[in-house]
């Protein structure tokens, strides 16, 4: 395994013993895209923090590539590249030269870092900006700069951080292809972010922490499998008449979860939605369909029911 967490703690207050990240264990796997989603709170950036050098563990152990991260930090930073949150890129510095000197501090000789920030600057679509200052980059262009600045020394692993967070949706789709290529170069990366479309899009597995802890790890498709992840049908009706009657009728249906009365009609969810569909309009066929729309099996959620709709600060 590239990345390798085991029992994971960071207690912030040992009095009060909040613990920011309670035993967490995970494995990931070279060439592995794995999302780690959870809401705000939950202990995703502190467990980066972690894996990264940026802050010690309470106890627990993290190997990159075999690396101890607490014990040799400087010979594990050389196996990963990290994109923060927020751009960090040298704002003094050309895009050229943000490439090129994050070479040379990687020991890089001087023609061997001019070769590499070439060749990031055609793999990343930036050739034609190579030239200007971080200021005068989109928000799309800058996060790939980032992203080829943090593979530039060819780490083990790279590790994203809402690397979408205020990117307009083709500077989203743009970015995605550039994470799904690292996967030619064997580059391990590890996701956390915001959007389930988004873990849905790019990752292998999936694990969604909450207070510190893993609440579920598995691919996205087995994760919706497993959660009951439903596929919705909402029907407008032209009429209420008799539609408790076809709620109750429906409720017993076999592959029918739940079927609840809306202001303008019904709203059905469904664990097996195959076939249903003619089904549920010859049910509701005395009350006239109006409208109908299909909402599929999301990881959003499977993420709602692990951890709850309640807002966190």
């Amino acid at each position: 395994m590239i990345v390798r967490i085991e029992s994971l703690t960071k207690i912030y207050d040992t009095k009060l013993r909040i613990a920011a990240v309670d035993g967490i264990d995970l494995e990931l796997k070279q060439g592995e895209i794995f999302g780690l989603l959870g809401p705000n709170g939950a202990g995703k950036t502190t467990t980066i923090s972690i894996c990264t050098t940026r802050t010690l563990p309470t106890s627990g152990t993290v190997w990159i590539k075999g690396i101890d991260v607490v014990k040799d930090p400087a010979h594990a930073r050389r196996q990963i590249g990290v994109v923060p949150q927020y751009n960090t890129l040298d704002r003094s510095l050309t895009i050229q030269e943000n490439l090129y000197f994050h070479c040379l501090y990687f020991g890089f000789s001087p023609r061997a870092a001019r070769l590499r920030t070439q060749e990031l600057l055609e793999q990343f679509l930036l050739t034609e900006r190579q030239k200007v200052l971080p200021s005068q980059l989109s928000g799309g262009q800058a996060q790939r700069v980032q992203i080829a600045r943090a593979i530039a020394h060819r780490p083990a692993v790279l590790f994203l951080d809402e690397p979408s967070a205020g990117l307009d949706p083709q500077s989203r789709m743009a970015m995605w292809q550039a994470v799904q290529d690292l996967r030619k170069e064997g580059i391990t990366v590890l996701l956390t972010t915001h959007y389930m479309e988004e873990a849905d899009q790019l990752s292998e597995r999936v694990a969604i922490i909450d207070h510190g802890r893993v609440l579920a790890l598995d691919s996205p498709e087995k994760l919706k499998n497993t959660y009951g992840a439903q596929t919705i049908f909402s029907l407008k009706l032209k009429s209420q008449e008799g539609l408790e009657e076809i709620a109750t009728r429906l409720r017993a249906h076999a592959g029918i979860s739940g079927a609840e009365i809306t202001p303008d009609g019904l709203r059905v969810q469904a664990d097996n939605a195959e076939g249903l569909l003619p089904e549920l309009i010859a049910a509701i066929r005395v009350c006239g369909l109006r409208d109908l729309s299909i909402t599929e099996p999301s990881l959003e959620t499977v993420f709602i029911r692990l951890t709850g709709r309640d807002l966190r600060e």
